[in-house]
């Protein structure tokens, strides 16, 4: 026998998934911003000649990029009470790992973009006398910043699509409504069909802005 699909089931819920919506927008929102703070921080501090401020720093990158958001979630929610006997409401802890996660990967967009400047650049505004502030705000920034954005933006769709991880520790973002749902109605493909559309529905104009971004750059 066919089988009957019945989306009917997920409208009735309707006031769950824009609930469930506006977490997940907020939470993109929230550490994609948190994360671009420590990308800028960690960035700058990666430039630095001395090891005892870069080598914290390339550990913290390389942990966090080297390890599965899941299980950094997971860790912060349900290890660190043990470890640290600190209790972290399921929020901040998913919160916490989302913004961690993403900041590493923003330090290395970040760095990537600054020494990717040409190094006769650097060097002329030094001989025209040019403190490093100057340099970095009238020479190196600009042209930076338009190279990193493509990536930070792909980057930061990518991190969207992360807080889908949310469920693991119940906060209620389109992933956990969607098993609420589910285990009310019984209808899995309808519910998780349509939480697949409202993702594509958000990442699918962001990626096309993403590639013109991209197109821009390359010209």
């Amino acid at each position: 026998m066919a089988y009957k699909w019945d989306f009917g089931v997920v409208f009735s819920y309707l006031h769950f998934w824009i609930k469930g919506l506006g977490i997940t927008l907020a939470y993109s929102a929230g550490t994609v911003l948190g994360g671009l703070i420590i990308g800028v921080v960690c960035g700058m501090l990666l430039l630095s000649r001395h090891k005892w401020i870069t080598l914290p720093v390339h550990l913290y990158v390389e942990l966090f990029r080297c390890t599965p958001l899941l299980v950094q979630i997971v860790w912060f929610y349900y290890a660190l009470p043990i470890v640290l006997s600190v209790e972290l409401p399921a929020w901040l802890a998913a919160g916490l790992g989302l913004t961690l996660y993403m900041g590493s990967f923003s330090t290395e967009i970040f760095r990537g973009g600054i020494v990717s400047i040409d190094k006769g650049q650097w060097q002329a505004a030094r001989a025209l006398g040019m403190t490093n502030g100057e340099l970095m705000r009238q020479i190196i920034l600009p042209q930076a910043v338009k190279r990193m954005t493509p990536p930070f933006v792909n980057q930061s769709i990518i991190q969207l699509k992360n807080t889908s991880l949310l469920y693991v520790v119940a906060v209620p973002d389109l992933m956990y409504t969607g098993s609420i749902v589910v285990s009310d109605t019984f209808r899995p493909l309808e519910v998780y069909t349509s939480v697949a559309l409202m993702y594509l529905a958000i990442l699918y104009p962001l990626t096309l802005w993403a590639k013109r971004m991209e197109a821009r750059v390359d010209q």
